[in-house]
């Protein structure tokens, strides 16, 4: 099996302000571009997109090509149950998963973001044993789940659930020895249960395939003809243990360069390592704020406050405030106009509770309101 998978979380969209108008067209030609090199394993769930995603697989992939000629993945999403929910709510939301999807099976699903407190709701509905169930019917083929939080909750949770297969983790160079991530520390502690190990965000939502000038050439010096997110993947790649790395890719370059090198990734040496740490210190020295723009953040905002692309732009504008003139005021008026700005914000923290990366969002909105709208 091919280590590259396809995330179905970026896909091509005509307006990325409609995160649930996707252009299929264009994902038909990726998918089957990536199924004629060779590779087979595609990941959804049940919020990308707008909950668009799994709809697009039935679509792009599902309807038509034939079920035994691709891997397809899916989770359960925690954070989607309130406390009032049952086990009833969680078994009709596989069910929906399966119809929206267009499969009978799942070949890999995992239970979405594992957190200390995701995990409580997990043992609150019994999602582990209601998962066990059906892969005993046959309707999942192998059990996981994905985790955001540190590695001593991992421990527990793998200690407590042997039956679990394998885990995905946010693995790339910038969080291995990031403490509040603790990439290394939860990639030690699976492979320590013996379980494998799936990377997600392996360029930091993208943030390591467009690097400053800086680090881009300390690289480009090494391997010229190497992209930053080829070295980004080909680190998680190489790493014992990884069965599988998911790349989101937004259009068919990204695809055609991805497969073109994954087709036979080898592994860096200590030297190119050593180059990506010192990429690593200089890009953590940054003052930029970690969102790897997954979007969880968005769709429960009661101000619609389109909090990624705010960070995006106050990421890319650093260099220029680093002079005190940021330059995206035009850029953030327009994304204002057709959602809430970040003074709009009301506190309510429940893009803080969905957030895979523990980020203080709100606090993160005051410099963005402090930027771009004024004190």
């Amino acid at each position: 099996m091919q280590k590259l998978g396809f995330g179905m979380m970026r896909l091509p969209m005509p307006d990325p302000k409609e995160q649930s108008r996707v252009d299929e067209e264009q994902v038909c030609a990726m998918v089957d571009r990536f199924l004629e090199r060779g590779y087979t394993y595609f990941d959804t769930a049940y919020m990308y997109h707008g909950g668009e995603s799994e709809n697009v697989v039935r679509r792009t992939l599902v309807e038509r090509h034939p079920r035994e000629r691709f891997l397809l993945a899916d989770k359960m999403p925690l954070f989607h149950f309130r406390p009032e929910d049952t086990e009833e709510e969680q078994a009709a939301l596989f069910q929906e998963q399966l119809d929206k999807c267009g499969v009978t099976y799942f070949d890999y699903y995992l239970l979405h973001s594992v957190t200390a407190a995701g995990y409580e709701i997990a043992r609150r509905l019994r999602t582990f044993e209601f998962l066990a169930e059906q892969k005993a019917q046959g309707r999942i083929r192998r059990l996981g789940f994905s985790f955001h939080d540190k590695a001593d909750v991992l421990d527990r949770i793998l200690t407590e659930h042997p039956e679990v297969e394998f885990v995905q983790l946010q693995l790339n160079y910038l969080d291995w020895e990031d403490e509040r991530v603790q990439s290394r520390k939860c990639y030690e502690t699976v492979r320590r249960h013996g379980k494998q190990v799936v990377v997600m965000e392996p360029v930091k939502g993208g943030k390591l395939a467009k690097l400053p000038e800086e680090a881009a050439a300390i690289l480009r010096q090494a391997h010229p003809d190497w992209s930053p997110a080829s070295w980004a993947i080909r680190f998680a790649a190489g790493l014992e243990g990884v069965v599988m790395v998911l790349s989101g890719m937004s259009d068919m370059s990204q695809l055609e360069e991805n497969t073109a090198f994954m087709a036979a990734p080898a592994p860096l040496t200590g030297e190119e390592q050593a180059l990506l740490a010192q990429v690593a210190e200089l890009l953590s020295a940054l003052p930029a704020v970690p969102c790897t723009a997954c979007r969880y953040c968005v769709d429960d905002c009661p101000q619609r406050i389109p909090i990624p692309e705010y960070f995006a732009l106050y990421n890319a504008d650093q260099p220029a405030l680093r002079q005190g003139r940021p330059a995206n005021r035009e850029a953030y008026a327009g994304l204002a106009g057709s959602g809430g700005k970040a003074s709009d914000c009301v506190v309510c923290r429940r893009c803080e509770e969905l957030c895979p990366q523990h980020l203080p969002i709100t606090d993160w909105l005051k410099r963005v309101k402090s930027t771009y709208e004024g004190s």
